[in-house]
């Protein structure tokens, strides 16, 4: 494969990809906005011990998806590498690219200490 058919592929890749993510995130919203509410009301109607925590709860559950999802993460680096979003992540790191690239190269790569 030429160069630039191999840019040309990672570029739809990423497209695709990138595309996935958007999807995921916008249905994180339609699943968490909806329940974010119900926990409040809950929160407000037996405020218990901790008011507030089934609320907190969701939102660090949200918290925690976005990390994973990582929706633009390693978009500042993909330009520089050769393999675009795939070049600037991790495999097997905790994000979804990371997950996504460790099953397509069949391996995670190793944590490399930055000094």
């Amino acid at each position: 494969m030429t160069t630039r058919g191999r840019t040309r592929w990672v570029i739809l890749r990423d497209l695709g990809l990138f595309q996935l993510k958007l999807m995921m995130d916008g249905a994180k919203d339609l699943f968490f906005g909806p329940i974010a509410v119900v926990a409040a009301a809950m929160d407000l109607l037996w405020p218990g011990d901790r008011p507030g925590r089934r609320f907190y709860a969701v939102m660090r559950v949200g918290e925690r998806f976005d990390r994973w999802l990582s929706l633009f993460s390693a978009a500042e680096k993909a330009c520089a590498m050769d393999d675009g979003l795939f070049g600037a992540s991790r495999a097997g790191s905790h994000s979804l690219l990371g997950k996504l690239e460790a099953l397509v190269i069949g391996y995670e790569e190793p944590v490399v200490d930055r000094v």
